[in-house]
């Protein structure tokens, strides 16, 4: 059974930064491609960044040079660091897999529809 689950969740001040976690269980890890997302409230579920098997990064515009994605396959885990120089970073974070074959190769465009896995989500709130 294929499980994702999510820690590191919780409140940081503006300036500061988090470093979100995701432990997978239950496939062969170094196959899948990882990513982030979040939702802010009031707002639709956007991608954050991915990370294939090599160690390839994509991230979205406009956290480019404040988060970070890194994957440790020995753990089957990946993470998020968070570095907020704004609230504009209170959302909750979830962690989601796609199959990407051997190598774990990214396709796509980070759209949710494109990831078969998700963890539970997990709430980060930067205060100003």
């Amino acid at each position: 059974q294929v499980q994702l689950v999510e820690s590191g969740g919780g409140s940081v001040q503006a300036g500061g930064s988090l470093r979100l976690s995701c432990s997978a269980s239950g496939y062969t890890y170094t196959d899948y491609c990882l990513a982030w997302f979040r939702q802010a409230p009031g707002k639709a579920r956007e991608g954050v960044a991915s990370i294939d098997g090599d160690g390839s990064t994509n991230y979205v515009h406009s956290v480019k040079g404040r988060f970070t994605i890194s994957r440790d396959n020995a753990k089957s885990t990946h993470y998020l660091q968070i570095s907020s120089r704004k609230p504009d970073g209170t959302a909750v974070y979830y962690c989601a897999d796609s199959w990407g074959g051997p190598g774990g190769s990214c396709f796509g465009d980070l759209q949710d529809y494109e990831y078969n896995y998700w963890g539970q989500g997990t709430q980060v709130t930067v205060s100003s």
